[in-house]
């Protein structure tokens, strides 16, 4: 092989990674907001302390609801957020690749991969959602309008709970000013409150942006 060729070989295989990493990288959730949009908005949030954690239950937020076909939430999202997704008939899939933004790793088992939400259902319910109705919150525990769902890395998600950005935050610090970006959006579309250190690690975050 010419040193031309082989070059040519090496800068082909280079760009095919880096369009692989922008791919991968690009699997984000929808209207993610600008740092001056959210900074606007966490200003708008109503600070009080968190209410009480009385008769919660993740099933008063049903989900995961049927969105299409034979697909629920879970399973469109692992669409939406992969790359090469196969699903089988009922909508599984079975093959794919997931890059989590949170930890940087990639997984190409479904099974690995968790659906975050954003701002975990705790975490709504200590803010105001204790106060909505049932459909209020099945729509927030399934929504794919706000960038409230995210497929992560599960122990990632499981390591997270229902904690907020005061502490808690993703282990890349390069994804904290999305990541403050998109909390604080869902939190202002829903008109839900922030406690004060929420306030103050949110907006220390969106400093990095």
């Amino acid at each position: 092989m010419s040193k031309t060729r082989a070059l040519l070989g090496s800068l082909l295989l280079s760009l095919a990674l880096v369009v692989g990493v922008a791919a991968e990288a690009g699997a984000t959730p929808p209207n993610i907001p600008s740092a001056s949009t959210a900074k606007a908005e966490l200003a708008a949030l109503t600070v009080r302390a968190d209410g009480s954690m009385t008769g919660y239950s993740r099933d008063l937020f049903p989900h995961w609801i049927t969105i299409s076909g034979s697909c629920n939430t879970r399973e469109t999202v692992l669409k939406r957020d992969g790359s090469n997704v196969v699903t089988d008939s009922s909508c599984a899939a079975t093959s794919g690749r997931w890059y989590s933004p949170y930890d940087g790793a990639t997984w190409s088992l479904a099974s690995d991969v968790d659906i975050d939400h954003v701002v975990p259902l705790a975490a709504a319910w200590r803010s105001g959602a204790s106060s909505w109705t049932t459909a209020r919150r099945q729509q927030f525990a399934n929504d794919l309008s706000l960038p409230q769902l995210i497929a992560v890395t599960d122990n990632v998600n499981q390591a997270k709970g229902d904690q907020t950005p005061a502490t808690w935050k993703p282990p890349l610090s390069s994804y904290w000013c999305t990541y403050a970006k998109m909390w604080t959006h869902v939190k202002y579309n829903y008109g839900l409150s922030v406690n004060s250190a929420e306030k103050s690690a949110l907006s220390n975050m969106l400093n990095t942006c």
